[in-house]
């Protein structure tokens, strides 16, 4: 009999790509509602392939112009739909539904570190995430405590994706017990692919 293959606990960033993987197919549409340095844009217009495409926000022109870069030598820009504007705009200019929203949170890796995500802002966009998902889609969100906004982000995404009714998402929180209070943490949201009458609920 085979040995096993090692499995490994990872961080809250790889649980968020594994969700991912397993949802996203070819001809997808899905949202980076935090671009950065455009690493995630590219895994997703790959995702994607031809027939998808990737919606990216980000409110700073250094990070968008990363990402053309990126997108450009992977060869998949076509793909993409680059906004430099804040992803509490997505109802605005993605047209649903989408298979997958990503949420990195925090401040641009590399980047000036006063300019950072915002829970009013934060909150605006994930509500349009979940209305946007498609039955079985997921959101993903990777939230980074250990500084002023990031705590107020993620203590408050524990309060408001507890109130979401189970008929119609299933919520998983995953905290690493044991790496420190500043420890990145990962938040997949699905929703359900149950028939109902009544549109899924979603705190104001």
């Amino acid at each position: 009999m085979t040995a096993p293959e090692t499995w490994e606990l990872r961080s809250a960033r790889y649980l968020a790509r594994e969700a991912q993987e397993k949802v996203i197919r070819p001809g997808d549409t899905v949202v980076d509602a935090t671009m950065g340095n455009g690493y995630d844009t590219v895994r997703l217009a790959e995702l994607v392939g031809s027939e998808g495409h990737v919606f990216a926000f980000d409110v700073q022109p250094l990070a968008v112009m990363h990402t053309m870069q990126r997108l450009e030598d992977a060869g998949v820009k076509e793909r993409c739909s680059l906004l430099c504007c804040s992803h509490a705009e997505m109802a605005r200019y993605v047209p649903g539904p989408v298979r997958c929203v990503v949420f990195n949170l925090g401040w641009l890796p590399g980047g000036d570190k006063r300019i950072t995500t915002r829970w009013p802002s934060t909150w605006t966009a994930v509500r349009a995430a979940l209305r946007l998902l498609q039955p079985m889609g997921v959101c993903t969100i990777c939230a980074y405590p250990g500084h002023a906004a990031g705590d107020e982000e993620r203590r408050s995404l524990v309060t408001v994706l507890s109130g979401l009714r189970p008929q119609d998402y299933n919520v998983l929180h995953q905290r690493f017990l044991n790496a420190g209070e500043d420890a990145p943490e990962c938040f997949i949201i699905q929703r359900q692919n149950r028939k109902t009458d009544r549109s899924p609920g979603i705190m104001r």
